[in-house]
């Protein structure tokens, strides 16, 4: 029931809505919705999540509401106040992720699946770093991960907030894909590259 219609000018678009509009509620006698209806640049439109970039050969991007919704949805389950063990939530992102990329595959701004991995990635390590609560115990698994007991001990007793730690180079290199990756942490930029090697 909705649908997108191209042509070159906006001299042409306004004539045209007006046509396709007479043409369904006088022909099929429907009612056309008009707060979705409009004539507009097709990069300031969005169509089953989808909206194109602003180039001389415009590409199929995610509109930007798709991916205000994703990051609801990952803040819901990499939610502090949520006390989740990290398998579950890993488990909850990996269900979710799959089907949202196998769907959305089809844009061709691949750095927006990139840059969705980096930062579902920060927002596990804060979680992580949470879920440790105490400095000594901070210590102990950042010394296990392989930094040396001084550093660990200076990150370790840190006053920084847990998102800002998220993001240290401590926490960046020791929790870094490798480790999600082991942890069954599906990638979205890996996902995206073999659909669109497979279409």
């Amino acid at each position: 029931d909705d649908c997108n219609i191209y042509v070159r000018t906006q001299r042409a678009g306004i004539r045209v809505m007006k046509s396709i509009r007479t043409f369904i509620e006088k022909k099929l006698r429907l009612k056309v919705n008009e707060k979705k209806s409009t004539v507009d640049r097709p990069w300031n439109c969005k169509f089953l999540g989808f909206s194109f970039t602003n180039n001389k050969a415009p590409k199929i991007r995610i509109a930007k509401q798709s991916i205000k919704r994703i990051k609801e949805k990952i803040r819901e389950i990499t939610s502090r106040s949520k006390p989740f063990p990290m398998e579950l939530r890993i488990q909850k992102l990996n269900r979710y992720l799959i089907g949202w990329c196998g769907y959305f595959a089809l844009a061709d701004t691949k750095s927006i699946f990139e840059q969705l991995d980096g930062w579902i990635k920060r927002r596990l390590r804060m979680c992580l770093w949470k879920n440790w609560k105490k400095s000594s115990t901070k210590v102990r698994n950042l010394v296990q991960l392989g930094v040396p007991k001084w550093k660990a001990h200076e990150w370790g007793n840190t006053r920084k907030s847990y998102w800002r730690i998220s993001k240290s180079p401590i926490l960046h290199r020791t929790l870094g894909n490798s480790y999600w990756s082991q942890l069954g942490l599906k990638s979205l930029k890996a996902r995206y590259e073999t659909l669109r090697q497979s279409s």
